[in-house]
C-alpha cells in the first residue's frame, strides 16, 4: 500500500486513538534510571492517557550498558540516583506513594525482565503486559549506536521475549532528576515534548485491534524512534512529524524497502534527525541483531502508524 493511500483511513484510524488506552497494558522502562525527568513525564503522560500500566526502570544511570544482564543486587553506598532510594536500598523496590514505580539496581535488560516476569502479573491480573516502552533516552541512538544502547537493549529483550516493544530517543535535555520537571527549563521543554510525542505514536500503534491473528508488531519485531531537537521552532509536539526510516545506509546489494514516498529506499534514521522541520524518525528494528528488517515488515509498520507518518 502506497502512504498516500494510508491517508485516506487516517480520520477513522485517529478517531479509535482513546479506546487503545483504555484495554492496553503498558510497561515503562529506559537506560537513564527510573528518576530521570523524560521517564517520568513520559510515565504521567501515559497515566493521563488511561492507560494501565507500571514502571521497571534501572536503579542508577545505565547509559551505554546494551543488552547486559546481570541479577540485581542490594543498593551500594550512593543509593539510588539523586537520592531517590537510600545505601542499603533492596535490589528491587518501589515508590512508597506510587508502588507502579519500581527500580531495579541492576541492567536495563534486567529490568524489564523483572518487570514482564515479576511486575506485571502482579499489577496486571496476571497478564503480560501488551508492549513494552523504553525511554525517551536522553540523547538520540541512531544508526550503530542501538547496538550500545541500553535503551534499545531494553526494548529488544522485551521483542525477544515475545511482547512487541519500541525505544524512544530525543536529542534535547539532559539527565535530571523528575524534580526538576516542575520549573521552566530547556530539559523540561524535551521531557515534556518528548513524551507527549510518545504518547501519540504509541497510541496510534494500537489504534487498529490486535489479537494473536494480528499483533501489534511481528514477533521479534521494536520500533526504534528518535526526536530531533525540542529547541528553536521544534517546542511544542505538534511541530513534529514522523517519517518512516531504516536503521542503517543500504548498499547496492540491499534488497528495496517498502514502497511509500515514491520510492523503495527508505532514508535512514541519521538523516532524518538531521534535517531541518522537527521531523522524527521511526526504523523498524530485528530484536535478534538490531538491524534493519524486510520490506514486508516495514509495510506491517507502515499500515499500523499510516495515519500519523509523513513524507521527508
Amino acid at each position: 500500500m502506497r502512504f498516500s493511500n494510508l491517508h485516506t483511513i487516517a480520520a477513522a484510524t485517529l478517531l479509535s486513538l482513546a479506546g487503545a488506552s483504555a484495554q492496553t497494558k503498558l510497561l515503562v522502562s529506559n537506560d537513564d534510571g527510573w528518576a530521570v525527568a523524560n521517564i517520568r513525564a513520559f510515565f504521567n503522560a501515559l497515566d493521563a492517557a488511561g492507560f494501565p500500566l507500571v514502571m521497571s526502570a534501572p536503579a542508577d544511570n545505565e547509559s551505554g550498558t546494551g543488552s547486559s544482564d546481570s541479577p540485581a543486587k542490594t543498593v551500594g553506598s550512593g543509593g539510588c540516583e539523586f537520592s531517590s532510594c537510600p545505601a542499603g536500598a533492596p535490589a528491587e523496590g518501589f515508590n512508597s506513594t506510587d508502588r507502579r514505580l519500581n527500580y531495579v539496581n541492576s541492567f536495563p535488560v534486567t529490568s524489564v525482565k523483572f518487570g514482564i516476569q515479576t511486575l506485571a502479573p502482579k499489577f496486571f491480573s496476571g497478564a503480560n503486559p501488551d508492549l513494552v516502552v523504553a525511554g525517551p533516552n536522553v540523547g538520540n541512538n541512531l544508526g550503530s549506536t542501538v547496538l550500545v544502547s541500553g535503551t534499545v537493549g531494553a526494548a529488544t529483550e522485551a521483542a525477544k521475549e515475545g511482547i512487541p516493544s519500541i525505544a524512544f530517543s530525543g536529542k534535547s535535555g539532559s539527565q535530571v532528576s523528575y524534580t526538576t520537571l516542575s520549573k521552566l527549563s530547556t530539559s523540561t521543554t524535551a521531557a515534556n515534548v518528548y513524551a507527549a510525542l510518545s504518547v501519540k505514536l504509541t497510541q496510534a500503534l494500537l489504534a487498529q485491534p490486535f489479537n494473536a491473528s494480528s499483533p501489534i508488531l511481528p514477533a521479534g519485531i521494536s520500533l526504534n524512534v528518535n526526536y530531533p531537537s525540542s529547541t528553536g521552532s521544534c517546542t511544542t509536539a505538534s511541530a513534529f512529524k514522523f517519517v518512516l526510516t531504516r536503521i542503517n545506509s543500504a548498499s547496492s546489494s540491499t534488497p528495496p524497502d517498502v514502497n511509500t514516498c515514491g520510492t523503495t529506499r527508505l532514508p535512514t534514521e541519521s538523516s532524518i534527525v538531521a534535517r531541518s522541520g522537527c521531523l522524527s524518525s521511526v526504523s523498524v528494528m530485528n530484536a535478534s541483531n538490531k538491524g534493519d528488517v524486510s520490506a514486508a515488515t516495514q509495510q506491517f509498520v507502515l499500515q499500523r502508524l499510516g495515519s500519523i507518518l509523513s513524507c521527508a
